[in-house]
C-alpha cells in the first residue's frame, strides 16, 4: 500500500466517522467507495468492517442510555439465522458488483410508507430486518440505508436512533470481518491481511470523527435529521450507480 492511499484512507476515515456521527449513517457509504477504489474487495471489506466496527462502538457508548435494548435483542436473534445462510453461501461479488450494491441500497429510504409500511419496533420486523441487513452489510460492506428505512418510521428519538443503529451494526462489522478474512487468510496467509499500522491509525481517527459528529447531532432537531439523512444517502447512491456503469 502506498502512503497516498494510506493518507487518502485515514482522512476518509475521519470525514466519514463524522458524518456517521451525526446521521447513524451515510459515512460507511462513502469510506466503502473509498476503500473499494484502492484496495482489493476482501481486504477492503475487511478494513472498512474494522473501522466501522469501532467507530459504532463508540458511537454506541456515547448514546447508551439511549439505545432501544429490546429491539437490539430481536434484532440478534435475526442476525444468527443471517449468518448461518451467509457462511453456506460460497459467492463473494467483485468491485462491480459491490458499486452497484452500494448504489442501490441507499435508494430504498424512498419506498412509500403506503407500499412498504416497515418499523424496526414492531412485532417480527426486527428479526427480519437483520436477515436482510446482515446479509447486505456482508456482501456489500454496508447496509445503512436499509437499516434507516426500519427507523425512520419509528416514533423514537434521533438520540435512540443513532444510538441503536450503532450497536446493531457492531454486530453487523465483526460477522463482515470474519465472512472475509476466513478465505483470505486461507488462500494467502496473515501477510494477505490488511496492515496493523493502518488500523492503529484509523481507529483513534474513527473515533474523534464520531465525537465531533455528536457534537452536531446534539444541536439538531428531529425534523431535519430525517430530512437530511434521506437527501443525503441519495445523492451517494446515484454517485455509485454512476461509478458502476462505468465499469460494465
Amino acid at each position: 500500500m502506498s502512503w497516498i492511499s494510506a493518507l487518502v484512507i485515514l482522512a476518509a476515515t475521519l470525514v466519514t466517522a463524522f458524518i456517521s456521527g451525526i446521521f447513524g449513517m451515510a459515512g460507511g457509504l462513502i469510506l466503502m467507495g473509498v476503500l473499494t477504489a484502492l484496495l482489493p474487495v476482501a481486504t477492503a471489506m475487511i478494513v472498512h468492517g474494522a473501522i466501522q466496527m469501532v467507530s459504532n462502538g463508540w458511537r454506541a457508548w456515547l448514546l447508551r442510555s439511549h439505545i432501544d435494548w429490546k429491539v437490539f435483542a430481536r434484532y440478534l436473534a435475526g442476525s444468527v439465522v443471517a449468518v448461518i445462510l451467509l457462511f453456506l453461501v460460497a459467492w463473494r461479488p467483485d468491485k462491480t458488483m459491490v458499486y452497484l450494491m452500494l448504489g442501490l441500497i441507499p435508494l430504498l429510504v424512498w419506498i412509500p410508507r403506503s407500499l412498504v409500511d416497515l418499523d424496526i419496533q414492531k412485532p417480527g420486523q426486527a428479526e427480519g430486518a437483520a436477515v436482510v441487513v446482515q446479509s447486505l452489510n456482508t456482501l456489500a460492506g454496508v447496509s445503512g440505508p436499509l437499516l434507516d428505512l426500519m427507523f425512520v418510521r419509528t416514533d423514537m428519538t434521533r438520540q435512540a436512533i443513532v444510538g441503536t443503529k450503532a450497536v446493531t451494526q457492531v454486530v453487523a462489522h465483526m460477522v463482515k470481518i470474519a465472512f472475509w478474512s476466513v478465505p483470505l487468510l486461507a488462500a494467502s496467509g496473515i501477510s494477505a491481511m490488511p496492515p496493523v499500522w493502518l488500523l492503529a491509525l484509523a481507529i483513534p481517527l474513527s473515533m474523534t470523527g464520531t465525537w465531533l459528529g455528536g457534537l452536531v447531532l446534539a444541536r439538531m432537531n428531529d425534523v431535519d435529521f430525517k430530512r437530511w439523512m434521506r437527501w443525503l444517502v441519495t445523492v451517494i447512491g446515484v454517485v455509485y450507480l454512476a461509478r458502476a456503469a462505468g465499469l460494465f
